[in-house]
């Protein structure tokens, strides 16, 4: 019996790891922990008999408890709640399905443990991946990406030589505004970023896909997970979203991994690896998609594409700074308080006013973000 541990559970990977979990007889639910969705939360807990759960509001955390008193489940909260959760007894695999840089903690906390990681939450790599990746081979912990991009990736280096890759191909959608200039940005509304064209998500990671942020944070991702430079990762525009992503070999082979737009598949490879498991759902049909384009990332008119790899080459600190003002940036266009163009506004102007730590303590990491966070909320 697999035991697995999900943070983020009531969100978008959350619901489809548990999908995953439903569809399969031999995997058990330790522990889940989510933000405030309390309800699902609840129902969660019903049908998976979690023994520990975790809710970030301490007060929402109260509120869980008293509705499920006739059940002998532990509730915990906050920062401390979500570490329990991670390195809960007997869990062998952590499923990180939070968003934002509140999921570095519990995954380190994870990897001490000695549990595997099934990593969805980019943003623990992309700011701390100078540790995490060290101390997963301390600690012999096995880092298995559920991005689909990532997992694509991986998949396309089982059989093959990570020392002969020449170059990640990455491939993206384009998001819901491919082809636009930044004059037709101008006026873009909550609504219609939130519309993309191929994928369901979660709102942050729409609206991030949206302005290609999202790819920049897995052009990143991937520099850790695959141990290449990040211009060694290319982004590809598959508006089909057929081809997941591609490795490129020195002898000039292009392996890639391709199938429908089904986030439960790299997820249930992220648990059963190496094992392939038949998964139901719709499969390819050549034949009604008849072609696969590919373009060039626009990198003026998407310039959060741009600041993400300079963050990735400059390295330090720079990528915390990156990622805490998009995340601010999101939270607030999401709440109309800016507009849509002040999303990659707000991260060069935080970029530009920080001073680079070349390689910073986890301290140092939490304090960048914090000072970033700060230094919007005085501006905006």
């Amino acid at each position: 019996m697999k035991k697995i541990a999900i943070l983020g559970s009531t969100g978008s990977i959350g619901t489809q790891t548990l999908e995953v979990v439903r569809e399969n007889r031999d995997i058990e639910v330790t522990a889940l922990a989510a933000g405030s969705n309390i309800k699902l939360l609840e129902e969660q807990i019903r049908e998976f008999h979690p023994m520990l759960v975790a809710v970030w509001s301490e007060e929402k955390a109260k509120e869980l408890k008293e509705n499920i008193k006739d059940l002998d489940v532990k509730v915990v909260s906050g920062m401390e709640g979500l570490i329990e959760v991670a390195i809960c007894k007997d869990t062998s695999i952590l499923v990180t399905a939070i968003v934002g840089m509140i999921g570095i903690r519990p995954t380190i906390a994870a990897i001490e443990a000695g549990k595997d990681i099934a990593l969805a939450n980019k943003e623990t790599l992309v700011t701390a991946g100078h540790l995490i990746m060290p101390l997963a081979r301390e600690k012999k912990v096995r880092i298995l990406p559920v991005d689909s991009e990532h997992s694509a990736i991986f998949q396309s280096l089982q059989g093959g030589q990570e020392k002969s890759i020449q170059k990640i191909l990455l491939t993206a959608s384009g998001g819901p505004f491919r082809g636009k200039k930044l004059h037709e940005l101008k006026d873009i509304q909550v609504e219609d970023a939130l519309k993309h064209p191929n994928w369901e998500m979660g709102r942050k990671i729409t609206i991030d896909s949206s302005t290609m942020v999202n790819k920049g944070l897995e052009v990143i991702e991937a520099k850790w997970l695959f141990d290449v430079d990040v211009d060694d990762v290319q982004v590809v525009v598959q508006p089909q979203s057929v081809i997941h992503s591609m490795v490129e070999y020195n002898d000039g082979a292009v392996i890639a991994q391709l199938g429908t737009p089904d986030m439960k598949l790299p997820i249930q490879y992220a648990l059963y690896y190496p094992e392939r498991r038949y998964l139901p759902g719709e499969r390819l049909d050549f034949w009604k998609i008849s072609k696969l384009t590919f373009e060039q990332p626009d990198m003026e008119t998407f310039y959060g594409l741009k600041l993400a790899y300079e963050a990735g080459r400059r390295g330090g600190s720079l990528p915390t700074v990156m990622n805490a003002a998009n995340e601010r940036a999101v939270s607030m266009f999401l709440e109309r308080r800016i507009a849509y163009l002040d999303i990659p506004g707000i991260i060069k102007e935080c970029m530009d006013a920080h001073k680079n730590i070349p390689n910073p303590t986890l301290e140092e990491i939490l304090r960048a973000e914090q000072e970033t966070y700060e230094r919007i909320e005085s501006r905006w």
